[in-house]
């Protein structure tokens, strides 16, 4: 049997690391080892970012409704209370959305949650 070697494989994910790495500072873009340290590193944070982001998001659109609830004499909690009891099946992204953009319309959804209540 032939042997193989292995120098087509291994430059071809050398190769596929160092492109990842592209931009990085010093030799983290240039030496392999430091290159795959670093690439693992960003990948590990743009995992838990994407997990991140949509925490942040659901935070923004709780503060935007929460403060849109405030002007309409109401808090939080009893509004999403009364808009699930009404049957209101908006999500808290929506809610947000209607509460900057229609405010009249999120007046009536105060309302609507008040008599739920």
């Amino acid at each position: 049997m032939a042997r193989v070697k292995g120098a087509i494989t291994t430059r071809k994910r050398r190769k596929k690391v160092l492109k990842l790495a592209k931009g990085y500072f010093g030799s983290k873009s240039r030496h392999f080892k430091m290159a795959k340290q670093a690439v693992m590193k960003s990948g590990n944070y743009a995992y838990i970012g994407r997990k991140q982001k949509k925490r942040d998001f659901r935070r923004l659109w709780i503060t935007r409704i929460s403060a849109a609830c405030k002007d309409n004499g109401v808090n939080y909690s009893t509004f999403m209370n009364g808009i699930k009891k009404a049957g209101i099946t908006l999500n808290r992204k929506m809610l947000s959305e209607i509460a900057i953009s229609d405010p009249a319309a999120f007046t009536s959804l105060v309302d609507q949650a008040k008599q739920a209540k």
